[in-house]
């Protein structure tokens, strides 16, 4: 098992579970809370789980994805993304299914969780292939993968948290023996990568002259 790839099949099932509520009756209201109600759960296992789990070991050895500024600021966008969503899941929440103020607050949690998952994938997910241990994805896996199948049925209380306190809550934290091995792979390949492109940048210039 792979912690991206476990991230990804969800993501994908989050918008496929969009996507049908889009399509459903729209008079079967029944219908439509009980859709609603399996995505709300999903949504906050997920991000819950993302929180204790993925984030911590991506704080200990990423350096920020693609267009993100550095691995803190990468979290703390993905965690301020979460309490976005969770503020939307409390406005369908007080509306009545159904209602026109109900379709409202589902498109707004579509909408915050469509950028959450397209900026996660891009620079959360991408950090940390490129760091990781394959060892350190499947350990992430089992643990990310045991919270949710615990808490499934029934859901968890959705609670909001301070981004910038997260990262620094969340940095000093204990890492298990397999996190800090790939810390230290990490912080070694980070000290060699511009060797490497210097070399391959010499020897593309050396090629070019002949």
């Amino acid at each position: 098992m792979d912690i991206t790839d476990v991230i990804l099949r969800q993501h994908d099932e989050q918008r496929r579970m969009f996507a049908m509520l889009e399509e459903w009756p729209r008079d079967d209201h029944e219908g439509l809370a009980a859709v609603w109600k399996r995505l709300e759960i999903l949504l906050e296992t997920h991000a819950e789980a993302e929180e204790l789990y993925f984030y911590p070991e991506l704080l200990r050895i990423g350096t920020g994805g693609a267009d993100a500024e550095s691995v803190d600021e990468e979290v703390e966008d993905a965690v301020k993304d979460h309490n976005d969503i969770r503020t939307s899941v409390r406005k369908v929440g007080r509306c009545r299914t159904g209602s026109d103020a109900w379709w409202t607050a589902v498109i707004d949690a579509n909408v915050h969780n469509s950028d959450h998952m397209g900026e996660e994938e891009r620079q959360d997910l991408a950090d940390f292939r490129q760091r990781a241990s394959l060892e350190l994805r499947h350990e992430i896996a089992v643990q990310f993968l045991r919270y949710e199948a615990v808490r499934w049925a029934e859901g968890i209380t959705p609670k909001d948290k301070d981004p910038e306190r997260y990262v620094a809550a969340k940095k000093t934290t204990k890492a298990s023996a397999t996190a800090k091995k790939a810390a230290r792979d990490a912080k070694k390949a980070a000290k060699t990568a511009p060797a490497r492109a210097a070399r391959s940048k010499k020897a593309s210039a050396g090629a070019s002259e002949e």
